[in-house]
């Protein structure tokens, strides 16, 4: 639900705002009556025409805001084909109609409106505006006069909708010539005002036949353009080219490097190592500022790559013929409705709609990820959408792709930013590039570190000075303690943890191609991920038959292709006749297996399996290479190929065996919905079918195929089996009683997550098939049909991806599951997955991807719940999705495979690329590339980006931790004029030597155990949180405290045998140095006590550790550095001191923690609830503010 408070605000609009503002609250409110019962469809529909009515009508306004006016047709679109009505009596509801007037109400009057309805197919306004339903004799008069209406409209002021035949299933064409015949002035002048003439809008035209295309556009596919419309176009669509992107020169790549200001710390941190005198300490801060700038100017290059790539693919030339001439020339001078000729080895020099081929093949790699040439065609396309995949438009030629064998011709209807390349490019090279989150954090880390530096330095030096110390010696001490108190290590920690993370990730298939996105994805709010191959195992198979006699078959193993994989069970239920009759319920029973024997096999599963095999043109081949079983065709084919195999009964067991012949078929296509075979039975059959008959076998939509049907099957009367069933074939006329209950069936199923087809048969005499076939009409084979039955196929889920989705959100991390699939399989499978919890229906919902087109950027952000599936969407929808996160603060990891979803990847704060089903450019654009396309994976990089920040925030806070409590041991010691406890030099070994080793060695730190079962950090988070500052002052100060109160009181020779200044110093030193090194063990968790994270995991740091002590004992013991460090053995008395204020130290750290734990630190999430949002996390610390 949208925030009302956004409609609450008054504001004074006239005129055009006004308008605008009136029809944006109607489009919202289309979408708000999905969720919301007390706004209905109807109201809202009412309300846009009394803005019709009373503020459009008579020219009153003609234009209207172009993205409003794109969503409203949106919108009126998604209701004109509304119905009432079970699968075979459809007609359109009241909504329906008041849409429909009012899609032509606003091509009538406004100008951009109909600038939107000309970017939709022909074939994409036929399907949604049903017109035929308002044409047909049975239709009201006020229907056919708007459907006479609406026809002149579109056909008088659109060039691509000239044919009204295409606009119309074809059963209706009589219709509509009466309807032309009965209203003649609807089609002979507009009801609108005259305008310019209008060209076609850029698009692939996959619906059009060539010599219609190339009428649009005033040219022909044998001549092509003639010149004097050439520059019309031109000025129209622009020039054919690529701009060429900003491209960064490597002096500016460096320079953008070291201007972060760690880097510059670092340089400033080397001068003072200098002017010091330690060159040694100079030329590791160097060699860490080299690494670093190294690394960064790599990953800018092969972040470029992207660009650079589209940069290379622009073709120089093309063959065009105008005028009748055929000549080569520029390929920019190229314009919509150029004849251009391709011959083999060429690129493709604009998008084409091919109007000749000769064995023409194009290798479509670079958008659609596969390396075979693809067959193409010049065969019409009838889909009901503009956005068909790439690599379904076997009839279009996309730019810079390459003919690898054969020649063609091809009308332009794309060139430049509108090309399939060009819209990539475009959306590419508009994301700006910036810095991560981390980048940001550690720079501000840098300048409050530098600049506490500088005022704690000033404050000591001040001081000393007023005590009329040696202002020489209190500047050293000053440039000391600023060296010691900026973790100069921090570049090189940083870098270290990412490089590891990358590493541990690649071993678990995420390959990183963006340094920093290491941990960029361990602060991810949401997880929007595609469904298809990363949430399921992306392969259909049939998971239920549902035959019309009423009986139930379930498939176990149903994804494997392995045909021994796997059996077949009946549930039987009630018979039909008696559900239909009334006299009982439909009641299922035990489950039975069913034998792969065709002659004891129930005859409505034989019928249904008969169809799902034979009409049907995949195959399924064993490997001997390999011994793995191979898909041939589209996988949905392959599903039902796969399902009569596990019933066995192959297509080679058909024709080889039972000798079924196979006459003819009519092929699929989206205006039928539907296909259909004929086979006819040898005479050498062992089959008791008949050898006089053929069977007609169809499969497809079930109001397609009930549609078709007169009858349905039934149980054989004398109880016959497999082929004898057929024989018989029994059945009954269909009755609406039947079809309320196929529906009912049909939604059960689809509402489980399964796509449903109906299968249907039809015994002929054979000389009626001959004919059908002869004929080559698919409506003489496609009648009088007897229903079969339903089945359902299923895109099961992945192993794991459940776990892993539980895991996120126990992460506190929100998963979005985007699909291309109906709304209720989606949803369905959201359930399944754990995506969806049913005990909260209230917090999470589903939306269609015609809603995210109606809703702005900003009103999709403010969704209340927002959306936690969204169907039917676009690669424009994710981009949107990704943007309306965004902008409230989310940091979101974005998923995609297909060319498209680039712009929406680079957009994303992790873009996250398919290795196996990715294409090049898709991979070039993300931040991360998985090599087995598993969203556990996905999972596995989150927990490990928690752990390289985690680490990166623990060796911050120890380090700062140390080096604070070395600035305020000396701060306490100069406020009260006492002898300083180090000298320089102790100062350098301490801050190198001791403290570094450790502190590196957390950078290492493994996992903790409850890694993920924290909320994410707010991205926008500081590192030094109130939590951190807290921690790190808490640590800083108890080891001051025990310091400085031993070493005031080694001073008042309270301690005997330290009785010396030397000592005194040595004794001050070994006891912060001890407690500093025992410190790092404590650090291994900010929140957890030791108990919890143990002291031996992390080996490194136990290493470290001793390495440390070590160095501390040679620099006390071994009297060569003794000497030159200042340093005297204190003897005893000094070591029972230490361990008495390391005991303290750990009591006193445990009770921190504790006490953090239970008053500070938030809870942990709850997987089942609504996760909290970033602003409600972020008020945790508004201390911080």
């Amino acid at each position: 639900m949208i925030d009302l408070e956004t409609r609450s605000v008054s504001v004074k609009l006239d005129g055009r705002a006004s308008i605008e503002h009136q029809i944006d609250i109607h489009v919202l409110d289309l979408v708000e009556a999905v969720e919301n019962p007390d706004v209905t469809v109807l109201d809202i529909l009412q309300g846009l025409k009394y803005v019709v009515d009373y503020r459009l009508t008579n020219g009153k306004m003609s234009h209207l805001d172009l993205d409003l006016m794109t969503r409203l047709a949106e919108g009126l679109l998604h209701q004109t084909h509304k119905k009432s009505g079970n699968l075979l009596n459809q007609k359109p509801t009241e909504e329906a109609d008041l849409a429909f007037a009012l899609f032509g109400d606003f091509i009538a009057y406004i100008a951009e409106f109909r600038q939107a309805v000309g970017t939709y197919s022909t074939t994409d306004l036929k399907h949604r505006l049903k017109i035929h339903r308002r044409v047909h004799a049975r239709a009201s008069k006020e229907q056919r006069v708007m459907a006479a209406s609406l026809i002149g409209l579109l056909t008088l002021r659109f060039p691509q909708f000239k044919d009204w035949k295409e606009l119309v299933d074809e059963d209706e064409h009589d219709d509509v010539e009466k309807l032309i015949k009965e209203y003649p002035e609807k089609f002979q002048s507009p009801a609108m005002p005259s305008v310019e003439t209008l060209w076609p809008p850029p698009s692939l035209y996959f619906d059009k036949n060539a010599e219609s295309l190339a009428e649009m556009y005033q040219s022909s596919t044998s001549k092509g353009l003639r010149a004097e419309t050439v520059e019309q176009l031109r000025d129209f669509y622009g020039m054919n080219r690529l701009p060429p992107p900003k491209k960064a020169s490597l002096l500016k790549m460096i320079l953008f490097q070291l201007s972060d200001f760690m880097v510059i710390i670092l340089i400033l941190a080397a001068i003072l190592e200098v002017a010091l005198g330690d060159i040694k300490a100079t030329i590791v801060l160097m060699t860490v500022v080299v690494i670093n700038v190294l690394i960064g100017v790599v990953q800018e290059y092969k972040a470029n790559q992207a660009l650079e790539a589209l940069l290379t693919l622009t073709v120089p030339k093309a063959s065009v013929i105008r005028d009748g001439q055929q000549t080569i020339m520029d390929s920019s001078e190229l314009v919509p409705g150029d004849l251009v000729v391709l011959e083999e080895g060429e690129a493709v020099p604009a998008d084409l709609r091919l109007c000749e081929v000769a064995q023409l093949e194009i290798i479509e790699s670079i958008l659609t990820g596969e390396s075979v040439a693809v067959t193409k065609s010049i065969r019409t396309i009838r889909q009901r959408t503009r956005k068909l995949p790439l690599g379904d438009c076997k009839g279009n030629a996309f730019m810079t792709t390459v003919a690898s064998t054969g020649r063609g011709k091809g009308i332009v209807v794309r060139t430049g930013l509108k090309t399939e390349i060009g819209k990539i490019s475009s959306a590419i090279s508009s994301t700006p590039n910036v810095r991560t989150n981390i980048e940001i954090k550690l720079s501000r880390l840098g300048m409050f570190l530098v600049a506490l530096a500088v005022i704690l330095v000033i404050l000591i030096v001040v001081i000393g000075i007023l005590y009329k110390r040696d202002p020489m010696d209190m500047v050293l001490v000053g440039i000391s303690l600023a060296v010691s108190v900026i973790p100069e290590g921090l570049v090189a920690v940083v870098t270290i943890s990412m490089a590891l993370g990358v590493q541990r990730m690649a071993k678990l298939n995420a390959i990183v191609r963006k340094l920093p996105s290491v941990e960029t994805v361990g602060s991810v709010t949401f997880i929007c991920s595609d469904k298809t191959g990363t949430l399921t195992e992306g392969k259909m198979g049939a998971q239920h038959i549902w035959s019309s006699d009423n009986s139930y078959y379930n498939f176990t193993h149903s994804t494997s292709l392995d045909p021994n994989e796997g059996e077949i069970t009946k549930i039987q239920s009630t018979p039909i006749e008696k559900v239909l009759n009334g006299n009982e319920k439909s009641e299922t029973h035990a489950p039975i297996s069913i034998e792969k024997y065709v002659d004891t096999m129930p005859g409505g599963l034989v019928a249904a399996l008969t169809v799902s095999t034979l009409c049907n043109n995949s195959a399924v081949n064993l490997d001997p290479e390999t011994n793995e079983w191979k898909p041939v065709g589209d996988p949905t084919e392959v599903a039902l190929l796969v399902a009569g195999y596990k019933g066995g009964l192959s297509r080679d067991w058909f024709e080889k065996e039972k000798g079924f012949v196979k006459m003819g078929e009519f092929a699929f296509d989206s205006d039928r919905k539907m296909m259909s075979s004929l086979f006819q039975i040898s005479e050498s059959s062992t089959t008791p079918l008949s050898k006089t008959h053929a069977i007609v076998l169809a499969k497809g939509a079930p109001e397609a195929i009930l549609k078709h049907c007169t009858h349905y099957q039934v149980n054989s009367a004398s109880d016959k089996k497999g082929f004898e069933y057929l024989d018989e074939f029994p059945s009954k006329p269909i009755t609406e009683e039947f079809i309320e209950y196929v529906s009912a069936q049909n939604n059960h199923m689809a509402s489980s997550g399964l796509r449903v087809l109906a299968f249907a048969m039809r015994k002929i005499p054979l000389d009626d098939a001959k004919g059908i076939i002869s004929s080559q009409k698919s409506t003489n084979s496609e009648t009088e049909l007897t229903l079969v039955g339903l089945i359902g196929l299923i895109d099961p889920p992945k192993a794991g991806v459940k776990e892993s989705i539980a895991t996120s959100k126990s992460a506190g991390i929100k998963v979005v599951m985007i699909t291309g699939d109906h709304v209720a399989t989606a949803t369905a499978i959201a359930k399944d997955l754990g995506i969806i919890d049913p005990a909260y229906p209230n917090e999470q919902r589903s939306m269609k991807g015609y809603e995210v087109d109606l809703l702005s950027e900003e009103a999709l952000s403010l969704q209340k719940p927002f959306p936690v599936v969204f169907a039917r969407v676009s690669p424009d929808n994710k981009l949107k999705i990704v943007k309306a996160l965004q902008r409230t603060g989310q940091s979101v990891i974005m998923t995609g495979d297909g060319v498209n979803d680039a712009p929406a990847i680079k957009q994303a704060d992790v873009g996250v690329a398919m290795g196996i089903a990715g294409t090049e450019i898709t991979k070039q654009a993300a931040d991360i590339v998985l090599a087995n396309d598993d969203f556990t994976t996905i999972v596995h990089a989150v927990k490990e980006g928690r752990q390289v920040y985690d680490n990166i925030l623990k060796f911050v806070v120890y380090l700062l931790s140390c080096n604070l409590a070395e600035v305020l041991l000396f701060l306490c010691c100069v406020s009260i004029n006492i002898e300083l406890p180090f000298t320089t030099i102790q100062i350098l070994w301490a801050n190198i030597f001791a403290d570094i080793p450790p502190a590196l060695s957390l950078g290492l730190e493994p996992a903790e155990v409850d890694l993920m079962e924290r909320y994410p950090r707010p991205p926008k988070e500081p590192v030094l949180t109130l939590v951190n500052s807290i921690t790190i002052l808490f640590q800083a100060a108890l080891m001051t405290a025990m310091s400085f109160i031993a070493y005031k009181l080694s001073l008042d020779n309270v301690f005997p045998g330290i009785d010396t200044l030397i000592k005194q110093r040595s004794f001050t030193f070994l006891l912060l140095t001890s407690l500093q090194l025992i410190q790092s063990f404590y650090s291994r968790s900010i929140r957890n006590s030791i108990f919890v994270t143990g002291m031996i995991e992390n080996r490194i740091l136990v290493f470290s550790f001793f390495l440390a002590s070590g160095l501390m004992l040679i620099g006390l013991y071994v009297p060569v550095f003794a000497v030159w460090l200042e340093l005297e053995n204190p003897g005893g008395t000094a070591w029972i001191i230490i361990a008495i204020c390391v005991a303290i130290q750990f009591v006193m750290v445990e009770l921190f923690k504790l006490l953090m734990r239970t008053f500070f630190l938030p809870p942990k999430p709850v997987a089942s609830r609504q996760q909290p949002t970033i602003l409600q996390l972020a008020s945790n610390d508004a201390l911080d503010k």
